[in-house]
């Protein structure tokens, strides 16, 4: 399955990865903490979520190759909602 990697510099990762999560959780599958979290789109689509002191570090494995880059516009587009106060730098590497 296609899958890419981000990593966001922000001193404010775990309040942006609990964001996501909750956000998501109202339609798919999430568990979370502080630290980690997962959002189970559909049996196809998988977004894995790292919390460290400077950073967020995405993993976003998608089956379809035609949904592949959808997805990650889609998941960089509701991270820069939440994080409007900063500039964020999110820029995918296929893994």
């Amino acid at each position: 399955m296609p899958t890419a990697t981000a990593t966001v510099v922000t001193d404010h990762a775990s309040r942006y990865l609990q964001q996501l999560c909750k956000h998501w959780s109202h339609k798919f599958q999430a568990e979370f903490d502080p630290t980690a979290g997962t959002i189970h789109f559909d049996a196809e689509r998988t977004l894995v979520l790292i919390a460290r002191d400077d950073r967020l570090e995405l993993e976003l494995t998608v089956a379809d190759p035609d949904a592949f880059e959808r997805m990650q516009g889609v998941v960089a587009e509701h991270l820069q909602r939440f994080a409007f106060r900063e500039a964020l730098a999110i820029a995918w590497q296929p893994t």
